[in-house]
């Protein structure tokens, strides 16, 4: 499932990643690269079997542990309800 962060999540690219904002609590988060790469998939509107790919071809992991990193960081947005 394609994901998309709530109005209220404010980003930024940086040398190492990404930050997100929550601009209801003031909370930043901060992506790696890896979950960068994750993120920018699933906001093109691809799934989370494409992130995987992506990570696989990216970082040369297994399938089995890019789906599971995918499928953690999905989790873990939503939440803290940064996405939906």
């Amino acid at each position: 499932m394609a994901l998309r962060f709530g109005t209220d999540v404010s980003t930024a690219e940086t040398d190492y990643g990404t930050v997100l904002l929550d601009e209801r609590s003031g909370q930043y988060w901060e992506l790696n690269p890896t979950a960068t790469l994750v993120v920018k998939t699933l906001l093109t509107g691809a799934d989370e079997a494409a992130a995987a790919d992506a990570l696989v071809e990216a970082f040369a992991v297994d399938r089995a542990r890019a789906e599971q990193d995918v499928a953690e960081l999905v989790a873990q947005l939503r939440t803290s309800g940064l996405a939906a």
